[in-house]
């Protein structure tokens, strides 16, 4: 199984380095959209998926990291590398505050603590002067990175992209198998149990708050750079049910498996554009069959079939025990 995995990551990465050279299959910028919407929902899985908590939110981090990245590097001329960490870093600072507001309850009324401090945020937004209200903020420069890469060229900026959404989850895959993520995932399977072991529970969830609200909050930023805009919608609670699907659909018990789901929401959302606001029914649809076809998610599910089939039968394990002390 491990091979197959390696064999499927190397595939998948040599996919995605050839995408820009072969433009009339698959558009470049719905790519780096995509890959935006990757990073945002493995992000979130962190909360959802590895610790238990249900933020209905997330959005707040995602929108704060694009009209930061957007105004610092529009009307301030900031570099645009330094305006996506900037990005990432107020939205983490944001996620400390709201995870430390949130985790004062559990459960249903955590969640929708987080919707109401992520609406403050979006009529916030809605207000401020700077930010266009439902115009946006229009005409972010792409500018260079590093000083050195000219980010006006769509091939160039897909690698960037890709480049810091690699990183992003590395950082989210190496959260998981750390000593930290067994604490979180204690903490999902039995909080007061973990509490009884001396872990400091209010302080990993405020932490896992604020990486999941920074790795969303980058995502956010490279949306703004790639389509040179900061639009409401990347803080309205939509955007935060969007990512919510997105990782149900793909496996939230999995590391990458809201990976999957978001690139398929992704993809549906693209290529059924056409059928206007059907799409949300066609994604409805798709969402109600993964869900009563694979209760673990696509991912999940794919990964218990496979392990299944190694497994071999209790009757066949008899067997061949009694073959082997037959020959002894």
């Amino acid at each position: 199984m491990r091979t197959l995995s390696y064999t499927a990551l190397a595939l998948l990465v040599l996919a995605l380095l050839v995408i820009p050279f072969v433009p009339q299959l698959i558009y470049i910028v719905f790519v780096m959209k995509t890959l935006c919407f990757v990073l945002f929902a493995c992000s979130f899985n962190l909360l959802l998926g590895h610790t238990g908590i249900l933020s209905f939110g997330h959005a707040a981090f995602f929108g704060t990291g694009a009209y930061v990245t957007g105004q610092l590097v529009k009307a301030y001329g900031v570099p645009t590398d330094l305006g996506i960490l900037a990005g990432g870093l107020v939205a983490a600072v944001l996620g400390a505050i709201v995870g430390s507001l949130a985790i004062r309850r559990s459960g249903i009324y955590l969640a929708m603590i987080t919707l109401a401090l992520s609406q403050l945020v979006y009529f916030f937004f809605l207000q401020a002067p700077f930010t266009g209200a439902e115009d946006g903020l229009q005409r972010i420069p792409r500018g260079t990175f590093l000083g050195v890469i000219d980010l006006r060229s769509d091939t160039a900026l897909y690698y960037v992209v890709l480049g810091i959404v690699a990183a992003g989850l590395w950082l989210v895959w190496r959260t998981v198998h750390s000593p930290f993520g067994n604490v979180l995932r204690a903490i999902r399977e039995h909080e007061p149990r973990a509490i009884s072991l001396g872990y400091p529970v209010a302080r990993y969830k405020v932490l896992v708050f604020t990486i999941s609200a920074g790795l969303a909050g980058i995502a956010g930023s490279l949306k703004a750079i790639v389509f040179q805009l900061a639009a409401l919608y990347d803080v309205h609670w939509h955007t935060s049910g969007d990512v919510i699907l997105m990782t149900l659909l793909g496996g939230m018990n999995t590391v990458f498996g809201p990976a999957v789901g978001a690139a398929l929401v992704s993809a549906l959302n693209h290529y059924m554009d056409p059928f206007g606001a059907w799409v949300t029914v066609i994604t409805g649809l798709v969402f109600m069959t993964c869900v009563l076809t694979f209760r673990q998610g696509v991912v999940g599910q794919l990964g218990q079939w496979l392990r299944t089939r190694r497994t071999p039968a209790p009757s066949a394990k008899v067997q061949h025990r009694s073959h082997a002390q037959q020959q002894h």
